[in-house]
């Protein structure tokens, strides 16, 4: 590959522009929150209701929607917002070679469904039972499969490119010590498990389904295993899959997802779990990583940590699936008894954002804590986690809006791929609980122990409760002449 060639997919390609960027919304928020010098919060809704009757907690915690709408300060939120996702998503877009005049109109149009989503969920009975994924999906779902989605706008209906940059943005909330201390627990969980499903997947379809297209066989075995879309393309380019194989793998695969990301963190919950375990089981078996990272955060902070870091260990195979399949289809599939395919693949196929979510980690843990204190980072944390979402509300959205149920019922060709599909998952499933339970439930090995920024800060905060100095308690004032007629009284008393 050329110089030129390696410099143009590096400010080109969906991967590469998903880290720069989330660098770029890093480095902004970083100086804001840091010197002060500027206000960089995104639009957020505050708990409303529509008349519940509530306690006085909860009360003290709603916002009257029309009382939010009608400030000042959430129409200039809303103005920041917009312009600095759709100048950086836009640059991004025109960067891949598209056309901004198609992609400004459709996203500023995407963006209001967006709002109308994070105001839907903030009401105050939705809120305590559904996360706001559930109702990006739902209202792009209901969109899609009732009065459809216009030609004009599909240019800004870009899953992967907003949950590749969320993830980069995510990056910066985990600490690297984590990844430390989860790699080899991660490594049995992701690395241990998907081989194993990929090829029991292979083989039921194979021999129990008779699926004779190869190519969506293999195509769907890897968005099961590894993660959902992205797996599914590069394995698809791998084994020549046509683009309506991968229509029908990513689609099942997207049913699925949904399902997962709203029952899963449910049924955990109810079994009583655990937040690293229920993270892990997480991780492992969501397709879509955007989706694991909002499950596992339905947990809790611990189980969102461990969920991401299970998923993008897992995410690293990706690279090396798609390497071995392309080789595997040309020696045994396809027949042709050779190969093309280099070992540049693995490189070439690798997710380039897990990069990024690796770099913010590593500076967030080894840079800022160090330097600025977990207190500052944490504050940088929380205005980094508005724009997160942000871009997780717009993927999810797309999610919704990009799913056609009549289309997706017509690929189905008989219900064997969607067979293969639940009986692979269900394999998954079980599998992955094995291990996690083997390795997590602190029966066998010690119980990794994960923390959060919030953890340091509850640590700060009770140090310096222990090192500020104890208050003692103010001595009552003596009233002198009232002493005086004690003593006399008592000298009287004692005479007589």
């Amino acid at each position: 590959m050329s110089n030129n060639s390696r410099f143009s997919n590096l400010i080109r390609k969906e991967d590469w522009l998903s880290v720069w960027i989330g660098a770029i919304v890093i480095i902004v928020c970083s100086v804001a929150v840091l010197t002060g010098w500027f206000d960089v919060s995104a639009l957020s809704f505050k708990t409303w209701t529509v008349g519940e009757a509530l306690s006085d907690k909860d009360a003290a915690k709603v916002v009257p929607l029309m009382e939010q709408l009608g400030s000042w300060g959430f129409w200039v939120r809303c103005f920041k917002t917009i312009i600095a996702l759709g100048l950086l998503f836009g640059i991004g877009v025109k960067l891949q070679g598209e056309k901004l005049r198609n992609f400004i109109p459709a996203f500023l149009m995407l963006f209001v469904i967006a709002v109308v989503v994070r105001m839907v969920s903030a009401e105050f009975t939705l809120k305590r039972y559904l996360e706001w994924a559930f109702w990006a999906l739902l209202i792009g779902l209901v969109i899609a499969n009732t009065v459809g989605v216009p030609k004009w706008l599909k240019p800004a209906i870009r899953t992967e490119f907003y949950i590749k940059t969320g993830l980069v943005i995510f990056g910066f909330s985990v600490l690297f010590s984590n990844i430390a201390k989860f790699g080899l627990y991660g490594l049995g969980i992701a690395w241990g498990v998907t081989p194993i499903v990929i090829i029991f997947m292979w083989w039921f379809g194979n021999k129990v389904l008779k699926i004779t297209n190869k190519p969506l066989l293999i195509t769907l075995s890897a968005a099961t295993s590894v993660c959902g879309t992205s797996a599914a393309i590069a394995t698809g380019a791998a084994s020549g899959a046509k683009k309506e194989d991968l229509s029908v793998a990513i689609s099942i695969s997207i049913i699925f997802t949904i399902l997962m990301m709203v029952f899963e963190p449910m049924i955990i919950e109810w079994t009583g779990m655990g937040q690293i375990m229920g993270g892990a089981l997480i991780g492992g078996t969501v397709d879509s990583t955007g989706a694991v990272v909002l499950a596992g955060s339905a947990l809790g902070p611990e189980a969102e940590q461990v969920a991401s870091l299970v998923k993008m260990i897992q995410n690293i195979l990706i690279g090396f699936i798609a390497f071995f399949v392309a080789i595997f289809f040309a020696r045994k599939v396809d027949k042709s008894g050779k190969s093309e395919v280099g070992a540049s693949e693995i490189w070439h196929r690798f997710p380039k954002f897990i990069l990024g979510f690796m770099i913010a980690s590593i500076i967030a843990s080894i840079v800022f804590v160090p330097v600025f204190g977990a207190e500052k980072t944490s504050a940088v944390n929380k205005a980094l986690g508005q724009y997160k979402d942000w871009a997780f509300v717009l993927a999810f959205t797309s999610i919704g809006l990009d799913t056609n149920f009549k289309k997706i019922a017509k690929s189905m060709q008989g219900g064997k791929v969607l067979w293969l599909y639940i009986i692979g998952q269900t394999f998954n499933i079980i599998l992955t609980f094995a291990v996690v339970w083997l390795l997590l439930s602190g029966k066998i090995f010690p119980q990794p122990d994960i923390k959060t920024f919030t953890d340091k800060e509850e640590k700060i905060k009770a140090k310096k409760e222990m090192a500020a100095p104890v208050q003692q308690p103010a001595e009552p004032a003596v009233d002198f002449v009232e002493a005086g007629k004690a003593v006399e009284n008592a000298q009287a008393s004692s005479g007589n």
